[in-house]
């Protein structure tokens, strides 16, 4: 399928709940997205990607998981704008907690 179609099909099939479609395309997604150093080529798609596998692990049942995918913009921000203040440090430690079961998935 082609990167374009990909993503819009990931979309509809989330939105119908066939989860697994739209679990294979988002991973696809983020594939073709992602430079082979590692670098995002299309940061919106790519975030639209992350929460189709959050919301399907959701779906699934696994909280961590749909937690972790969702919260991985959030955490940028987060560690960009507000790194000093007291209640963003905790958040992301507690994030940073969270993500050790599953690595791969928060900013550096």
């Amino acid at each position: 399928m082609l990167w374009g179609v990909d993503f819009y099909a990931m979309d509809c099939y989330r939105l119908v709940g066939e989860d697994k479609l739209a679990r294979t395309l988002a991973e696809e997604v983020l594939r073709a997205g992602t430079d082979f150093d590692g670098s995002e080529r299309s940061l919106m798609r790519n975030a639209e990607a992350r929460v189709t596998l959050g919301v399907t692990a959701a779906r699934e049942g696994d909280l961590e998981q749909s937690l972790i995918m969702t919260s991985r913009e959030l955490a940028a921000e987060m560690k960009r704008r507000y790194a000093s203040e007291p209640a963003a440090q905790d958040y992301l430690a507690r994030l940073r907690d969270l993500g050790q079961a599953k690595p791969g998935f928060l900013p550096q």
